[in-house]
């Protein structure tokens, strides 16, 4: 097993401001201001450029790319497959976010040809969706995760293997895996459940850390447990239901920059 004492969360996030990764979406548009909010209070910088030719230019300046299968049209699906190309050729990180893998034969053609032609560095999805790309038996209603699922960190862990991937399922408990072995993140917050988007929200908080970070499990557990820890201190902030909470989630990310390292400690949070 690797050793995880090297995953600094403070060090992680300083650097993360530091370099200012310029993080470049093709996504859908339920939740892209939420994308670009939270891109920029990690610290990067978020650009929304999803037009086929534009893309592949923005591609080239890019330290790290967010493909979300969240909208289906034509000129979308044309523009994950140029961009992620281009990010390939350029060895730049790339996150899948294979929204609704598992609901529809369309979503899982184009995800799956994503992973066929993109060099794809994390995987990031619901345990539904994770299930459905590796083949494994899944229940995926609209682009929710839906039933049981009591071997995610195996099927995960699949995954990663078939497709040289780090692979993040977000649930109730999230699960990190590469091919050698699978990771229990604990935290984060019941709440986290009740907003549209956290989900794609997560994505794009792997997608920023792995622009200023270059290894890539490194990536996907600081990325996961900063993420949980701002959902958690968000709850301790006054909030009357999902909307209030969703705010103070957005503050405490920002907020993230004033933890201390016994704040941040990662030692009691992955099994």
């Amino acid at each position: 097993m690797r050793d995880l004492s090297s995953v600094d969360l403070v060090e992680t996030l300083d650097r993360l401001r530091e370099t200012e990764p310029l993080i470049q979406y093709l996504t859908n548009e339920v939740t892209k201001n939420d994308l670009a909010q939270i891109t920029l209070h990690w610290g990067g910088l978020p650009v929304m450029s999803d037009a086929p030719e534009e893309s592949v230019e923005m591609a080239d300046l890019a330290s790290g790319m967010l493909l979300n299968t969240g909208r289906m049209s034509d000129m979308n699906v044309e523009a994950l497959h140029n961009a992620g190309q281009r990010a390939s050729e350029r060895s730049i990180p790339v996150v899948l976010d294979p929204v609704g893998a598992g609901a529809t034969p369309t979503r899982m053609s184009v995800a799956q040809s994503l992973l066929d032609s993109v060099d794809v560095s994390i995987i990031k999805g619901n345990y539904g969706e994770i299930s459905a790309l590796a083949g494994s038996e899944a229940e995926v209603k609209g682009v929710e995760s839906v039933g049981e699922y009591e071997s995610i960190e195996a099927t995960a862990q699949a995954l990663a293997d078939a497709t040289g991937a780090v692979v993040v399922a977000s649930g109730v408990t999230d699960v990190v895996a590469d091919a050698d072995q699978s990771y229990a993140i604990t935290g984060g917050h019941e709440m986290m459940g009740e907003i549209v988007g956290t989900g794609c929200m997560l994505g794009a908080t792997l997608a920023t850390v792995h622009g200023a970070t270059e290894d890539t499990l490194h990536s996907a557990l600081a990325g996961t447990i900063a993420f949980n820890i701002a959902g958690e201190r968000a709850a301790d902030l006054p909030h009357n239901g999902p909307a209030s909470y969703r705010i103070n989630f957005l503050d405490s990310v920002f907020g993230m920059r004033d933890a201390s390292a016994s704040d941040l400690s990662v030692a009691d949070r992955i099994e």
